[in-house]
């Protein structure tokens, strides 16, 4: 968002006083504004977030329009010359306060706007409007008019039950869309994965960390396609940056995705609070939520971990334990010169038989040496 400098020195302005806006049909007056809910925007053709929220904003409006629902809004530009502004204000749809920077600089102080892209209430019957607007709108686009208080606590309470467990074409559909896409483009029905541990994946091509844990969640999953065939589905939630990425993403993917830019990918992360990639959102055969950390599980206890119940877990902790205790604290290896001690890795490739080892390792804590316990063959 773009930060804004204040000047407390300067008087503020009630809108009241400005007696005409523009319009894509020449001028109007606000005195038929009485009635409709209206909001300033307050925005700026150098601001990138404000470029991308006019957009969202521009569709949102024209639906709403189309629709007949009551709605206004009033753009007051923050642009640094005119020029700016009309380039700007050309492509909105909406009402627009005609560019006067010292006009707009005293609206921003009597309206509190410290940032932008703002949209803030000017007339409403409704008096309890959600604070952040402009964030509400991108949380739920649509869906959050009329912008108050009590309809996000409704939008929550519905992310809240759909978290909980809901119906999988609920949480991977939408009303024009049932199915979910392979990589090589083909259409598979939601209702095809009822019955089976759901793993959404969120991560990106673009994103080094999430390529590196995408080689282990591949693992993880065709070892399960083996050992519990058709019980475990990865469902790929993309933040790639373009349509190209994503192809090239999922074209290397052994499992479906949701479709680039589809609404519910932003839904997605929004019902279950994903604010970094990778992560992974284990869901049950029943509909409901296992673990919104299943990155963490996954990378820890690899295949072995499913079905991720909270039960299966304890179980691995405990059997791990035992292993423990069955092994010495030290050993001595003919195929290393200093002392090897028993430590703990999520992943490790054994220096003796070259093969990946989990779990329990035997490490040098001077050098880059690790062995699988069965493969120790000096003293305890």
């Amino acid at each position: 968002m773009g930060e804004l400098d204040s000047d407390p020195g300067k008087s503020s302005l009630p809108l009241e006083e400005i007696e005409l806006l523009l319009s894509t049909d020449g001028k109007e007056s606000l005195q038929w504004l009485d009635q409709t809910p209206t909001f300033l925007f307050f925005s700026a053709n150098w601001c990138r977030p404000c470029k991308n929220f006019t957009s969202v904003l521009a569709d949102m409006y024209k639906t709403l329009k189309s629709t007949d629902r009551e709605f206004q809004v009033i753009f007051v530009s923050l642009d640094r010359d005119e020029t700016s502004f009309r380039e700007y204000s050309r492509c909105m749809p909406w009402l627009v306060l005609p560019f006067d920077l010292p006009t707009s600089t005293r609206l921003c102080e009597r309206y509190n706007v410290s940032h932008i892209p703002s949209l803030i209430l000017w007339s409403s019957d409704c008096n309890v409007v959600e604070e952040d607007v402009v964030r509400f709108v991108d949380d739920y686009g649509i869906g959050a008019f009329p912008f108050t208080r009590k309809r996000r606590e409704q939008l929550m309470a519905m992310d809240e039950a759909l978290r909980l467990g809901g119906s999988l074409q609920a949480l991977l559909g939408t009303a024009e869309r049932d199915y979910v896409i392979s990589g090589d483009g083909m259409k598979i029905p939601i209702s095809h994965l009822a019955g089976k541990t759901i793993g959404l994946y969120f991560g990106g091509y673009w994103s080094p960390p999430c390529r590196n844990f995408t080689h282990q969640l591949v693992d993880v999953y065709e070892e399960l396609s083996v050992s519990e065939p058709g019980k475990f589905q990865v469902i790929f939630v993309s933040s790639d940056s373009n349509q190209g990425e994503f192809d090239q993403n999922i074209s290397s993917l052994p499992w479906p995705s949701i479709p680039y830019k589809d609404k519910t990918l932003k839904n997605l992360s929004r019902i279950f609070l994903v604010n970094r990639i990778p992560a992974v959102v284990l869901i049950g055969p029943d509909g409901k939520t296992l673990n919104t950390n299943g990155r963490d599980l996954i990378t820890s206890y690899g295949a072995k971990a499913f079905p991720f119940t909270e039960t299966r877990i304890t179980e691995l902790e405990g059997l791990l334990e035992k292993e423990r205790e069955g092994l010495p604290q030290q050993v001595s290896d003919p195929k290393h010169q200093h002392e090897l001690k028993l430590d703990r890795a999520m992943a490790y490739v054994c220096d003796g038989c070259t093969r990946p080892g989990r779990f329990w390792v035997f490490s040098c804590n001077n050098c880059n040496f690790d062995l699988h316990p069965q493969c120790v063959q000096g003293s305890s």
